[in-house]
């Protein structure tokens, strides 16, 4: 697969710090809820569950899974998105914030029920050891939940933040190479709202 469409096509992103970063964190609270409450849907979290949120941002997704029951860990490579995650949650939510990349996750062996990586996987920075870490930390029966923009082939710029489909099905294709059953890539939403969901399931 050419480094155009590979699954982590942009990987060489620079990341969030600083000024930049903040205003992201900003926008991204305003336009992350819709992939958040997919993920705990296609989950069906219920208060037995511990969801780590790979390159959670500002918090919007775990704080979803929260107020669904479950108790969430947010892992994410920026300090300034865990800052503002800090700042607008509430305390005594059941989320802990820790800093660390989809490879090299500060969550102990077979410690969670779901993980999930929304608008996220594009970015990683070496895919197979990041499934590898995922499969890791999942107990066995444990969800694996990835969600990408579904991207046009020819997209180029901020429109290429996201999947093709023969990226989504990429995706799945290493999940069950590494370990994980139950695979499945579903293209859900319209218009500028599809998006690409690839689900599995920890041996």
């Amino acid at each position: 697969m050419s480094a155009a469409r590979a699954i982590n096509h942009h990987a060489d992103h620079p990341g969030f710090a600083g000024v930049t970063g903040v205003l992201c964190g900003l926008v991204f609270l305003l336009v992350g809820r819709a992939k958040a409450r997919m993920a705990a849907d296609i989950a069906q979290l219920g208060p037995d569950d511990h969801v780590v949120d790979v390159g959670c941002g500002p918090g919007t997704a775990a704080r979803i899974a929260a107020r669904r029951g479950a108790r969430a860990t947010g892992v994410d490579p920026s300090s300034t998105m865990l800052r503002i995650a800090r700042l607008v949650t509430p305390k005594r939510t059941p989320i802990t914030w820790a800093e660390g990349t989809a490879e090299s996750l500060p969550v102990a062996d077979g410690s969670a029920t779901v993980l999930w990586a929304l608008a996220t996987v594009h970015h990683w920075q070496d895919v197979e050891a990041a499934v590898a870490e995922a499969r890791r930390v999942l107990t066995a029966g444990g969800r694996l939940i990835a969600i990408e923009r579904q991207s046009p082939e020819e997209a180029t710029g901020l429109a290429s933040h996201g999947w093709t489909r023969q990226q989504a099905e990429a995706f799945g294709a290493l999940c069950r190479d590494a370990g994980f059953d139950e695979v499945s890539v579903d293209g859900q939403g319209s218009g500028k709202g599809a998006v690409w969901a690839v689900g599995a399931t920890r041996r």
